[in-house]
């Protein structure tokens, strides 16, 4: 939302940058690191380094500085409170009763999809999938789904998201789809079908099916998705036994979210 210059509280915007710098990829920073990715001074990134450690949310050697486990306050609260994973809980835990399978519900949030709620049964385990988990929207079946989601004008300003005018796609494995062209036409292609499969673009040997959740106003709220073996995602097996579960979950889901 945008807020008046007056009531936007710079100094709270900088902490949570910082505090936002920490990621699977970097666990550990100094004051140089942090200021690099929060886009700050080295001075001003030291100070809010040692502020957040001060009040238990960083823990620290001196040099580097790592989240401490208070952090899990604010995602535990939102799981505990939102209405929407409480909502979706009973109907993953379903799905993974009925198929042994492995299934997320997730919501877009700028360059990344977040896993709000999932299923208790992993057959097939990838690397980070658990609440609160964050991945990269252009490589994963949710994500897509979401962004074929977006108004036309919301997606181009996505993809026009980089320092240089498009943003950058980074490849995660030699099956992740980078070249802009190529993604733009991916994302227009889950438009018409209206669900999406995503093979090792992620993580190799990590298959997912994913379908949008859209409310009775028909705004997409979240994606849903099953991790699959391969051979269960081929597309005679899948459209006989995980596409309709899928489809007619969110279908169900629909007055409720």
């Amino acid at each position: 939302m945008d807020i008046a210059k007056a009531d936007f509280i710079e100094g709270m915007a900088k902490g949570l940058a910082v505090l936002e710098s920490f990621d699977t990829e970097r666990q550990r920073l100094n004051a140089t690191l942090a200021a690099q990715r929060a886009g700050l001074t080295r001075a001003a990134a030291r100070r809010h380094l040692l502020t957040l450690a001060h009040l238990g949310y960083l823990e620290t050697d001196g040099s580097y500085f790592w989240l401490a486990p208070k952090v899990l306050r604010f995602s535990g609260s939102y799981l505990a409170s939102a209405r929407l994973p409480r909502v979706l809980q009973p109907t993953l835990n379903r799905l993974a009763a009925q198929t042994q399978e492995s299934f997320s519900a997730v919501v877009l949030d700028g360059a990344e999809v977040v896993i709000v709620a999932r299923s208790g049964q992993l057959r097939l385990l990838a690397y980070g999938l658990h609440l609160g988990a964050r991945l990269p929207a252009h490589a994963t079946s949710t994500g897509r789904v979401l962004l074929a989601a977006l108004p036309p004008a919301a997606f181009q300003t996505w993809m026009g998201g980089g320092p240089d005018g498009e943003r950058p796609l980074p490849r995660l494995t030699a099956r992740t789809v980078v070249e802009p062209g190529a993604f733009r036409a991916l994302i227009e292609q889950v438009r018409r079908d209206d669900w999406c499969v995503a093979s090792e673009e992620h993580e190799l040997g990590i298959h997912a099916l994913a379908v949008p959740v859209r409310n009775m106003q028909g705004h997409t709220v979240a994606a849903l998705n099953v991790v699959a073996p391969p051979a269960r995602l081929e597309p005679a097996a899948m459209q006989r036994d995980l596409l309709p579960l899928l489809l007619d979950a969110a279908r169900e889901l629909r007055p409720l979210v």
